[in-house]
C-alpha cells in the first residue's frame, strides 16, 4: 500500500492530548487542504470556526459532554452555512431560495467532505483528531454562543492535538456488508453480520480487560430503539433552514 493508504486504514479517534500547541502554519494547512475537498458547484457552503480560547473550549465541552474538547489544543466547528450564498445572491441583486431540503443536504454534505480532508492533513502531521457530534446535543447554545448567524448551522465538532494514547484500530464492517456491485444485495448481511459481532466482541474484550462484552448489532439495537437528538429538527428551522 501507498503511504495516503496507509494513513487512511490507520485512523484512530485520539481522546488525550498532550499540551502542545498547534501553530498557525499547521492550521493554515488543515484548512486549506479542507477547501480543496469536493464541493456541490463549487458552491463551499461551510464555515469552520476554529475555537483556541479555553474558557470557550470549556463551555463546548460542558455543552457537548465530552470533557476532552476542554483539552485538545484546537477545536474545530464545522458548519452548514448558507448565509453566504445569501450574501453572494444580495450582491448580485437577487433573492435567494434556500427553503429547499436540496440545500440543506448539500451544505451539510459540503461540510462533511471538508472536514474529512481536514482530517487527513491533519493525521499526516502527527496530529490525532477525533469527530464530536454531541455538539448536537444542544445546538442552540453552540450557536448563540459561536454567534452563528440564520442559515448556518453547527454539524459537528472535532479535537486536533497531538495525541498521548494510543489506541487501537477499531474494525470495521466487513468489505462484503458495505461494497455491493452493481445493484443491492443484503443477501449476505447474515453472514457479515455474524462475523464483524463476533470480531467486535473480541475488540471490546481486549480493549477493556474483559470488563465490556457486547457486539456490533447490540450497541446499534440499544442506539436506535429510541429517538435521538429529537429536536435537531425545529432548530433546523429555527435558524432558517426550511426541510420542504
Amino acid at each position: 500500500m501507498n503511504p495516503v493508504v496507509q494513513l487512511l486504514q490507520g485512523h484512530r479517534s485520539i481522546r488525550k492530548f498532550t499540551q502542545q500547541n498547534i501553530d498557525r502554519e499547521q492550521i493554515e494547512a488543515i484548512v486549506r487542504s479542507a477547501q480543496m475537498a469536493s464541493t456541490s458547484s463549487n458552491v463551499q457552503a461551510y464555515s469552520i470556526i476554529g475555537v483556541t480560547d479555553q474558557a470557550m473550549k470549556d463551555e463546548l465541552a460542558a455543552l457537548s459532554g465530552m470533557a476532552y474538547v476542554a483539552s485538545c489544543p484546537l477545536f474545530l466547528v464545522w458548519c452548514a452555512d448558507l448565509h453566504r450564498l445569501r450574501l453572494a445572491c444580495e450582491k448580485q441583486q437577487t433573492e435567494m431560495v434556500h427553503g429547499l431540503l436540496e440545500n440543506f443536504i448539500v451544505a451539510t454534505v459540503d461540510a462533511a467532505l471538508a472536514s474529512q480532508n481536514a482530517a487527513i492533513a491533519a493525521e499526516s502531521m502527527g496530529l490525532g483528531i477525533v469527530y464530536i457530534g454531541s455538539l448536537r446535543n444542544k445546538p442552540l447554545e453552540v450557536s448563540r454562543l459561536l454567534k452563528l448567524p440564520e442559515l448556518v448551522y453547527p454539524v459537528f465538532g472535532m479535537c486536533v492535538g497531538y495525541p498521548d494514547q494510543e489506541p487501537s484500530v477499531r474494525p470495521r464492517l466487513p468489505m462484503a456488508a458495505v461494497y455491493h456491485e452493481n445493484t443491492y444485495n443484503d443477501e449476505r448481511y447474515g453472514e457479515a453480520l455474524d462475523v464483524y459481532d463476533e470480531t467486535m466482541k473480541q475488540y471490546y474484550l481486549e480493549r477493556t480487560g474483559g470488563k465490556k462484552s457486547t457486539t456490533w448489532t447490540q450497541e446499534m439495537a440499544a442506539k436506535y430503539e429510541k429517538a435521538v437528538r429529537a429536536h435537531m429538527r425545529s432548530f433546523i428551522e429555527e435558524m432558517g433552514f426550511r426541510l420542504d
